[in-house]
């Protein structure tokens, strides 16, 4: 589904509000040292992100019925994404994203894709423990793994052990 001219204009005006909260976001965030990870490697084209795109909420959007409503509304008409499931646990969302082809792995609206669209994976640096999907091309990298190999091999770990930990808490170099 392609947009036309007015989804278009609501979409920029949407991406210029995108643009402006996480510019502050990021430099309050930045101002506490933040992030904690550096972004490796580099898009593959594999399109798990695209497939199903995620969005976490807060509680309020996630229970109240009405800025559920207004929320998944949004989503629906102006980025054209169908809500397919939540994880209560999370407060996430769930879509399919009617814009992207499986078949030829391509954005059929690329020009207007939403600031969640354009700042992913760069997103997932700031989470406490980022998560990417195994075809992705991307990875993280913490920013004091030495330091934290270190402590890790003063603990006398198992090897095995130490092995998870430095994978899952993304300490390779």
């Amino acid at each position: 589904m392609k947009d036309g001219p007015l989804r278009r204009v609501i979409k920029r005006l949407a991406l210029v509000r995108y643009t402006l909260d996480l510019g502050f976001t990021r430099l309050v965030l930045w101002a506490r040292g933040e992030p904690r990870y550096r972004l490796k490697g580099s898009c593959n084209g594999c399109g798990r992100c695209c497939e199903t795109p995620v969005i976490p909420v807060s509680r309020p959007v996630f229970f109240l019925r009405s800025l559920r409503w207004l929320t998944l509304t949004w989503h629906r008409v102006v980025n054209g994404f169908e809500f397919v499931s939540d994880d209560r646990r999370l407060k996430l969302f769930v879509f399919r994203c009617t814009h992207y082809d499986p078949v030829t792995k391509q954005c059929d609206s690329y020009d207007s894709r939403p600031g969640m669209c354009r700042d992913y994976p760069r997103n997932l640096v700031y989470e406490a423990l980022p998560e990417f999907f195994p075809e992705c091309g991307y990875s993280a990298s913490y920013k004091k793994s030495e330091q934290m190999r270190q402590a890790l091999l003063k603990a006398h770990l198992p090897p095995e052990k130490y092995a998870e930990l430095v994978r899952k808490l993304h300490l390779e170099e």
